[in-house]
């Protein structure tokens, strides 16, 4: 209302001053001056109402008051283009109308009522201050134009109040519906954000359309954008060989945090022809349990018939050593005889040590804890292993961000680390690099031994902490079997992820 009654003001005025050019020059006219002064009232009008509603202060006595201007503003300009004979009388049915809008129905016909009674005082006033003689409207068109105003304006008001009525029943209807759509959309953000499982969707050119939270966080993206659009291969490699009603399945992927296992379902999305909705959830720490349970079964097992072997050895070794020792006491002549004999007590202290080595993953002792610095135990080891041959020509670097200290046994430990640093030696070699990093993660102490080899394949990967499993020429197989050991002993845990680009890295995880 308030940019139509600018509008009827600013054309109200083009046509005043189009009237005013278009006659001889001369001083502009009383009437004249009262249609700018009227144009002028519309104008203040509508400023004020204008400020009021962009403040949020207008109500419904700000609505009377301008349908009461808009009364006045056409009773002005009816009197000034002829009163009774005056084209302008429309005008009250626009403040009509106007009334309708802003005061619904009641308002339209009490519009209706003062424009009424406004438009016969005004031509009552009229008719009184105009003389007998010069008078040309005879009484009864005036009455029969005041009857006639006065019927089209209640109609008006009438027609008006009952279409207000229906806009605004109509507009509510349509605010509570975009309101509940809001409420809908919002709710429907909240599930997806909510949501543990990955939802991925793609089009019918399996084109990525959409992401949620979880999804972002499994696959370690960082935006929609720099997804969206791209082939869904690109996200999720090998999911098209899944079928397009997959119940469930199993895909491994490579994300920027490392290798995933995912278990996922494929399934149409409904409303879209050849769209695919994808729900998926991270397995890889379950996957890993599993197979951390799979291997302390088999160590289990191999560790009861390693120490029943390592038993029965033990006794015949321990014979035919003192036999060779007995043997070189006679102190013979014959050196083919001193040789053998040699060997013989040689061999037999490789295999003493070799059948202590398997008591010891069978049967390692328990722990002797006692509250340990871990980041001088590793400072420690480090140091230590910086003399081995293995380490020479290698780049050593420790990081600990903070002094932790753990309930541990600092020889098995030690042992753990020894083990670990020399195996990162060996494989990263000559101008190669290991790193041996110490940090807080929530309630575990995590000790990471990186190399920059990468030199573990898959294949390996399942059998790296088996017993007698060695890719090292020479090698027991039994050093990554008792640091395993050990960490379970300790309530921890024990991992290893490689990569040729990224290297090596075991962590191992001691309960604060």
């Amino acid at each position: 209302m308030v940019l139509f009654r600018t509008v009827a003001a600013s054309l109200s005025l083009v046509v005043t001053v189009a009237r005013l050019l278009t006659q001889p020059a001369q001083e502009p006219t009383r009437a004249d001056s009262l249609s700018f002064a009227v144009i002028a009232g519309a104008y203040v009008l509508t400023v004020v109402t204008g400020l009021r509603l962009r403040r949020g202060t207008a109500g419904r006595l700000d609505g009377m008051v301008t349908v009461v201007g808009d009364v006045l503003i056409a009773t002005g300009l009816v009197y000034l283009s002829g009163g009774a004979d005056s084209p302008l009388t429309f005008l009250y049915s626009l403040a009509v109308i106007g009334a309708a809008v802003v005061l619904d129905w009641r308002g339209a016909l009490v519009a209706a009522a003062v424009s009424t009674f406004a438009f016969t005082m005004l031509l009552l006033i009229m008719r009184l201050t105009t003389p007998v003689d010069v008078v040309t409207v005879p009484a009864a068109r005036v009455l029969f134009v005041l009857g006639s105003n006065a019927l089209a304006l209640v109609l008006i008001a009438v027609l008006s109040g009952y279409l207000s009525r229906q806009l605004s029943a109509t507009g509510g209807a349509l605010s509570q519906s975009e309101a509940d759509l809001r409420r809908l959309g919002r709710l429907q953000q909240l599930i997806l954000s909510s949501m543990p499982s990955g939802l991925v969707t793609c089009d019918v050119q399996r084109r990525v359309t959409f992401l949620n939270t979880a999804a972002h966080g499994i696959l370690h993206v960082e935006d929609n954008a720099s997804v969206v659009g791209q082939p869904l291969e690109m996200l999720l490699p090998g999911v098209s060989t899944l079928a397009p009603r997959a119940t469930r399945g199993e895909l491994r992927v490579r994300t920027p945090g490392g290798n995933r296992v995912l278990g996922l379902s494929v399934s149409p999305l409904e409303g879209e022809a050849g769209a695919l909705l994808i729900v998926f959830q991270d397995l890889t720490e379950l996957r890993r349990m599993e197979e951390d349970l799979k291997r302390t079964d088999r160590l289990a097992s191999l560790g009861a018939l390693s120490a029943q072997l390592a038993h029965e050895i033990r006794n015949p070794l321990a014979a035919m050593r003192g036999s060779a020792q007995l043997l070189a006491q006679e102190q013979s002549r014959d050196a083919v005889v001193t040789k053998l004999t040699g060997i013989l007590t040689r061999e037999a202290d490789r295999l003493a040590r070799l059948v202590e080595d398997f008591l010891r993953f069978a049967r390692p002792p328990e722990p002797q804890r006692r509250p340990v610095a871990l980041d001088a135990l590793l400072s420690e080891t480090v140091d230590m292993l910086r003399a081995d041959p293995l380490a020479r020509e290698v780049q050593t670097e420790v990081r600990a961000a903070e002094s932790l200290t753990a309930q541990v046994d600092p020889d098995q430990l030690r042992q753990v680390l020894i083990n670990l640093l020399r195996n990162g030696f060996q494989a990263a070699g000559p101008q190669g690099t290991v790193r041996v990093a110490l940090a807080r993660v929530e309630k575990e102490a995590q000790i990471r031994v990186w190399d920059s080899a990468g030199s573990i394949t898959e294949e390996m990967m399942g059998h790296l902490f088996e017993p007698f499993f060695t890719t090292r020429s020479g090698g027991t197989g039994l050093g990554l079997s008792t640091a395993h050991s050990i960490i379970r002993a300790h309530g921890g845990s024990i991992r290893v992820t490689s990569h040729p680009a990224e290297g090596t890295e075991f962590v191992v995880g001691l309960p604060l």
